[in-house]
């Protein structure tokens, strides 16, 4: 059985935390590495997703160091050297307990991370991009704050900051929101109620928002009803312009929260139909067209890649690949993906391209049929992000290459940047009883295009 070649960290950033060179956007040219700086030595005993951030002519990384205290540093751009806090916070064992960041419009830092149905683990800046003067804050608005998971900061419709996270559990749960006053260095709820509610029955895991040209945010989800991830059924679907007002693809109005019986289904896929949360991507066709990308079972039971589009009749789901292999997954914690794959992405000439990986085919990128979307052959290679090895490490063959693209960008267009390290893969979140490697270092790699 081939080695799964991915590890689920939060299905809320599948696109941020993994498939790094599948959603990188399209580069002009080849890429080359112009600067590789060593950061810390970082914890490499399981994976956990760490943050990158640059603004402007600053940087910033969120990561558990060797001994897995949070730890944020900074440098200025045209300095080598950084500097570095930490933070009262230490990770356990378990690979959702992800690190997030985000600036406001005042560059004061906020950073969300190390939670996995625990107390809300919130820190703000005292004064604007000064890691030393993180303070920890107890509430943002002071409800449904004592089991959260999966931080993600967002950029509102009118540039405001959001902070979205599940309340509950896998199986139970509901998705907040709260938005941002930099006068008054409050939260409050952009949303009266719950964006989703599970009704103590389940739970939704999204992707997106994805904003389209036009400026309409784009949502898709799965639900779940267990910890055991072959729970997952119901493919989902909702867009709004102000991530306040939300409504279906047919531009009916939705009540809010969105349970199980309010939602438009995209395709009922059911439960143990290998459908999975962390697996659904958001992409358009050249009409525009929401092309959702997602798997499940075939009639004889094989895993296949289907793309899902909105057409005049409705949705209209096509399968993509003709794969002869079953992905059988099941259970709780983080798993290892065998199957991923990027958005439907449609090029200035008309043509659609999808990305895949796949643990039996390899990875490449397909031409799809622009009527079936089907693959119906190899498409030209992208540039890609140039090699970036990291040491080998013979008495630890199972370490696996970890990254983290930048949640910001800096005064150069032209050059951006990606983190990478090693751990062990996914122990299912529980404590490893053999020696685990010694500290990875963390490197950053700054690229030029």
């Amino acid at each position: 059985m081939p080695k799964p070649w991915i590890i689920l960290r939060s299905p809320a950033l599948w696109i941020a935390l993994g498939l790094l060179l599948l959603v990188q956007p399209t580069l002009r040219a080849e890429p080359r590495v112009r600067r590789v700086l060593d950061v810390a030595p970082v914890w490499s005993g399981h994976p956990v997703h760490f943050a990158l951030l640059t603004r402007g002519s600053r940087q910033f990384v969120a990561f558990y160091d060797a001994d897995r205290h949070l730890t944020v540093a900074a440098r200025s751009l045209d300095s080598d050297q950084w500097q570095f806090q930490r933070l009262p916070t230490q990770l356990g064992w378990d690979s959702h307990n992800y690190v997030t960041l985000a600036a406001d419009g005042d560059g004061q830092l906020h950073l969300s991370g190390n939670m996995h149905c625990v107390p809300l683990i919130y820190f703000r800046t005292q004064q604007p991009e000064d890691i030393h003067s993180f303070e920890r804050v107890p509430a943002m608005v002071g409800r449904n704050e004592n089991r959260c998971t999966y931080p993600r900061f967002l950029t509102g419709a009118q540039g405001e900051l959001i902070f979205t996270y599940r309340d509950g559990s896998s199986g139970n749960g509901d998705q907040y929101f709260n938005v941002y006053d930099p006068a008054s260095r409050t939260w409050r709820r952009l949303l009266d109620e719950p964006l989703f509610t599970g009704e103590g029955l389940r739970n939704a895991y999204f992707h997106g928002p994805v904003r389209d040209p036009a400026g309409v945010f784009h949502l898709c989800w799965v639900w779940r009803d267990t910890p055991d991830c072959a729970t997952n059924h119901d493919l989902s679907y909702a867009r709004s312009r102000d991530l306040t007002h939300w409504e279906t693809s047919g531009g009916d109005a939705l009540q809010l929260p969105i349970s199980l019986a309010r939602a438009e289904i995209v395709d009922p896929v059911p439960v143990q139909g290998g459908l999975i949360n962390g697996n659904t991507v958001i992409g358009f066709d050249p009409q525009g067209r929401v092309v959702i990308s997602y798997h499940k079972f075939d009639a004889a039971g094989k895993t296949q890649l289907y793309n899902a589009r909105r057409e005049e009749a409705g949705w209209k789901s096509y399968q993509t690949s003709d794969w002869d292999y079953r992905w059988e997954f099941g259970g709780g914690g983080s798993i290892g993906f065998e199957i991923g794959f990027g958005p439907v992405t449609a090029a200035a000439d008309g043509s659609l391209t999808q990305a895949y990986r796949h643990v039996k085919y390899g990875s490449g990128r397909w031409r799809l049929d622009p009527q079936t979307l089907r693959a119906v052959g190899p498409a030209p290679r992208e540039p890609e992000l140039p090699r970036m090895d990291l040491p080998r490490q013979p008495e630890w063959p199972d370490l696996q290459a970890q990254a983290a693209s930048d949640l910001g960008h800096g005064d150069d267009p032209g050059v951006e940047y990606v983190l990478r390290w090693q751990t062990l893969p996914s122990n299912r979140d529980r404590p490893r009883s053999g020696p685990v490697p010694p500290p990875s270092m963390l490197r950053l790699y700054e690229i030029e295009r």
